[in-house]
């Protein structure tokens, strides 16, 4: 299967060109971002040994890989035109990007958050149509052991009542001063960041559900201090999650680093929801925890690549006063993201991918535009006790 990667940053270096390229199934004819730097590093990368690389930052007599500036060439692209864009792009270009791919009918696999607001899903889903293209979403999350082995049990619990989701970094806000702490860019911190993965580790749980009630507040006490920076997203080596000295973090951010909710389903089933980039807490912590009528799951590890992680998946069930460990198989950090490329030939080759993407995201990015304006009426409400009193 020919790929294109759209969008040479941390991502798409990071995460999907190494696994597309190291994968069976894919091989990666086209790589796009408006950035010459960007495009000659990569292009030097891929090219064949003692292969120079020209001007334009594509490989010198080879048809091997094509590199473009933007994606409107990858239709016209003749042999390098892909069966499947892989986009990683800052979050206010994913809607665009992959309207204009599909609407070229070249299928997407969009990197979270999908989209920036319902109207966003709207323009998808019409360039899905348009183009005959299918959209796919990224769902890391979905695709970890653990999380899977978290799914199996709690399909024994009966009927769901309440569902705790928590991710909080000890020291954690990527790339601070650039695109991801800038809302005009990235439409929010923690919540689209990280709330993104939990919310949506729901839907094999609950299904495409709807929400009644969302409630949440945001908080940004740590995005302006460097020392609460991702190491790992300044292109240091993992240690303890402290910047590193001769390298200092950028600072500076319009978005949270914290926010805190609470959902209710159309159905009356709650969700608890924490999402923090930085906390005063020792180790990264991801925990989800499934009460039904037939007990209580609960799964405790870190998700993502940051450094400060758990020793090991923990997942226990409890069942009339008994707690007992399920066993969890082991897995390398990163495993989910290769699994998921393992699933996309098969997804793409079914015509009923087509649409479910967005059906799952509608309930997510609705959520998130509802959390954020209950935050911010929070904090533009007056105070309700009069001061002095």
């Amino acid at each position: 299967m020919r790929v294109a990667v759209v969008g040479l940053g941390w991502a798409g270096r990071s995460i999907w060109l190494p696994r597309l390229r190291e994968h069976p199934r894919f091989a990666v004819t086209a790589v796009v971002d408006p950035d010459p730097a960007a495009r000659t590093a990569v292009a030097t990368d891929l090219a064949p040994a003692g292969q120079e690389t020209d001007a334009a930052g594509g490989a010198s007599g080879s048809a091997e890989l094509a590199v473009f500036a933007d994606v409107d060439e990858l239709a016209a692209a003749g042999p390098a035109r892909p069966d499947l864009a892989v986009v990683a792009v800052p979050n206010n270009r994913h809607a665009d990007i992959a309207e204009r791919l599909l609407a070229a009918g070249i299928p997407v696999f969009l990197e979270k958050p999908v989209c920036l607001s319902s109207a966003e899903a709207d323009r998808l889903a019409a360039a899905e149509q348009a183009g005959d293209a299918t959209l796919l979403a990224g769902s890391a999350a979905r695709y970890r052991a653990d999380v899977s082995r978290l799914y199996e049990v709690a399909a024994s619990l009966g009927a769901i009542r309440h569902v705790d989701l928590a991710w909080v970094r000890a020291r954690g806000i990527p790339d601070a001063g650039g695109w991801f702490t800038r809302r005009e860019q990235s439409g929010g911190g923690a919540l689209v960041d990280l709330g993104w993965h939990l919310l949506d580790t729901l839907t094999p749980l609950l299904g495409a559900v709807r929400f009644r009630e969302v409630i949440g507040t945001t908080s940004d006490d740590f995005v302006n201090d460097g020392a609460w920076a991702a190491a790992w997203r300044h292109g240091d080596q993992p240690g303890d999650g402290q910047p590193a000295p001769e390298q200092p973090p950028r600072v500076g951010g319009d978005v949270e680093d914290t926010a805190r909710g609470f959902l209710v389903t159309e159905d009356g089933m709650s969700v608890a929801l924490r999402a923090s980039w930085a906390s005063h807490e020792a180790r990264d912590l991801t925990a989800i925890t499934v009460e039904g009528t037939g007990g209580t799951v609960s799964l405790r590890c870190t998700f993502g690549f940051g450094p400060n992680r758990q020793d090991r998946s923990l997942l226990t069930l409890t069942r009339t006063g008994q707690t007992s460990p399920v066993t969890l198989p082991d897995e390398p950090i990163g495993a989910e993201y290769r699994r998921q490329l393992d699933e996309l030939p098969a997804m793409l080759a079914d015509p009923a991918s087509r649409g479910r993407a967005i059906a799952e995201v509608r309930p997510t990015i609705a959520a998130i535009e509802r959390f954020y304006a209950c935050a911010r009426a929070s904090r533009q409400a007056p105070d309700l006790v009069p001061a002095g009193r």
